[in-house]
């Protein structure tokens, strides 16, 4: 594909890499702004207006167990104290070791999951190896804190990122808040508006020695008890067969389970409490 244009200053047009042989600079979105500058103009930079009723999605949760890490989402999106949404994907894949999963504004958050994925990419393509774990979560910092002023505005998005680092062998999750900080948690981690209640579900039932199962099992239950709590948050529907996006990151890259799959182990979950 070829960019339009060549730059304001004159440049060759090459933009963020000079040319196609210096690979000095591997961002797309340099890249990009280099190229195009008004390929970025209101987005991630606080330009214009926040608009007074914009779609919201909530709640993401994230559990590491022995072998990897699982990251779910709840599906309603809400616009004020409306239903907006039932079936709205909230985890994304963002390349073979890793997810992000959104919170906050719907727009501009499902915008920078997919940013952030064509960052990943285009910087596997240019050095020819991905980006460590740990530095994949400091370029999603990195877009959040620029996203600063929109959340000033009201457009915050709040992500969690979770992946599998395959040379650590090891599981790892990332928080964020409307600033950029980012955070380790080892465990699990959760956000939106249904994320105190998440989290205390998680904390209620976390075990080290959970498996890929039971670790799906428990995050399940984080959303069912956060949706029981939080309007904003979205239960499992049986009549219209819409369940929770459950993902699992391991050594064998990231996988969704499938419709069939979750239902079952909602399943599970309705006859475990009918039970109690």
């Amino acid at each position: 594909m070829r960019l339009p244009g060549p730059l304001p200053d004159g440049g060759s047009g090459f933009g963020a890499m000079g040319d196609p042989f210096d690979l000095s600079a591997p961002s797309f979105s340099a890249l990009l702004r280099r190229q195009v500058p008004d390929a970025f103009a209101g987005t991630f930079s606080g330009g214009g207006p926040a608009a007074p009723d914009h779609v919201e999605g909530t709640t993401i949760v994230a559990l590491a167990y022995g072998d990897g890490v699982v990251i779910a989402g709840d599906r309603r999106a809400t616009s004020g104290n409306v239903i907006s949404k039932r079936d709205m994907r909230k985890v994304f894949e963002a390349d073979r070791w890793s997810a992000v999963g959104i919170s906050g504004a719907a727009g501009p958050a499902m915008e920078m999951a997919k940013i952030f994925a064509t960052e990943l990419e285009h910087y596997e393509k240019v050095e020819g190896a991905p980006l460590s774990l740990e530095g994949k979560a400091n370029k999603l910092a990195q877009m959040v804190r620029v996203n600063l002023p929109l959340a000033m505005q009201g457009l915050v998005v709040v992500p969690l990122f979770a992946g599998y680092d395959p040379r650590d062998r090891v599981a790892r999750i990332y928080e964020f808040d409307a600033a950029g900080g980012r955070y380790e948690e080892r465990r699990f981690a959760s956000t939106g508006s249904g994320g105190r209640d998440a989290r205390g579900s998680l904390k209620a039932r976390y075990r080290p020695d959970l498996d890929r199962a039971a670790a799906a099992d428990t995050v399940i239950e984080a959303l069912w008890d956060a949706a029981d709590e939080d309007s904003a948050t979205g239960g499992p529907d049986l009549v219209r067969g819409i369940y929770p996006l459950v993902a699992v990151i391991d050594a064998d890259g990231y996988t969704e389970l499938d419709d069939q799959a979750v239902a079952e182990r909602v399943q599970a979950v309705i006859d475990g409490r009918r039970g109690r």
